[in-house]
């Protein structure tokens, strides 16, 4: 997951709370990263995704590399 994540909320006059995930995060991660937010909110009434939902962010891969030599 990237490093920093945005998030929205808007509450209306009604007390409806919109939740937008703005940056930081595509796919399956938008809704990981809200679902702990959401449980505590109440019941989701709707999801709408956005185009970026698809939209891929550079991972970061770390290797290491391990080089041995073997005496004869």
């Amino acid at each position: 997951m990237a490093e920093y994540q945005k998030i929205e909320y808007r509450i209306g006059k009604n007390g409806k709370i919109t939740e937008t995930v703005i940056e930081g995060v595509s796919g399956e991660q938008c809704l990981e990263l809200t679902r702990e937010i959401e449980d505590r909110l109440g019941e989701v009434e709707g999801r709408e995704f956005l185009p970026e939902y698809d939209r891929e962010f550079p991972t970061l891969v770390e290797t290491q590399e391990q080089t041995q030599f073997l005496q004869q």
